[in-house]
């Protein structure tokens, strides 16, 4: 009597359901271990209040104005995010107050701290020629902080925020406002973008 089981084929068939089952884990121990509530429509606006405020801020008769337009847009895009990230991560059942949650959003705030400090020390000595490269090179310093803790696309969003700060260093200082378009508005938009399509939302 002949067995309807072939058994030369028996050990490849069960290696490849054990490969199977192995990536499966890898991939939910990967997603587990990852902050996946990064906004990405929340950043295409985000980018879009960034890009409103570029040309307010540039028709402003005094730098002090200048700060105002930036500072209320900053309030007004943190609350888009904090809404969007909220409603992505109810949606993707990821708790907020988790271990990943609360050292993405630590990775984050700190240097956004230090650039509000910053912000009021450059203000009271009248450096506002500083504040663009410094806004963008913290707010990406954060990003990747907070991206080591999420998806590889984040931390090379932080990097590109980076790279828009030190360009603005070595330009005219004429140009922060340029700079703070492209960065806030226009890779904002841009990874907020590849973000809701390759990650969702």
């Amino acid at each position: 009597m002949s067995s309807s089981r072939d058994p030369r084929t028996t050990p490849a068939s069960f290696s490849d359901h054990a490969e199977a089952n192995l990536r499966f884990i890898r991939q939910a121990m990967e997603r587990s271990s990852a902050f996946t509530a990064v906004p990405g429509l929340g950043g295409v606006g985000m980018g879009v209040v960034g890009l409103a405020a570029a040309p307010v801020a540039a028709h402003q008769p005094s730098d002090e104005r200048w700060l105002v337009t930036w500072l209320v847009a900053a309030v007004i895009a943190l609350a888009v995010g904090a809404t969007a990230i909220r409603r992505k991560a109810a949606r993707n059942g990821a708790p907020l107050t988790g271990p990943i949650g609360r050292r993405f959003g630590l990775g984050l705030a700190a240097p956004l701290v230090v650039g509000a400090a910053m912000t009021y020390a450059l203000w009271r000595i009248d450096a506002y020629a500083v504040m663009a490269p410094m806004w963008l090179l913290l707010y990406g310093a954060g990003v990747i902080v907070g991206g080591l803790f999420s998806a590889p696309v984040v931390r090379i969003a932080g990097a590109c925020y980076m790279a828009a700060g030190l360009a603005a260093i070595v330009t005219p200082s004429g140009w922060g406002t340029l700079w703070l378009a492209l960065g806030f508005g226009g890779l904002q938009i841009g990874f907020g973008l590849y973000i809701a399509r390759r990650l969702g939302g």
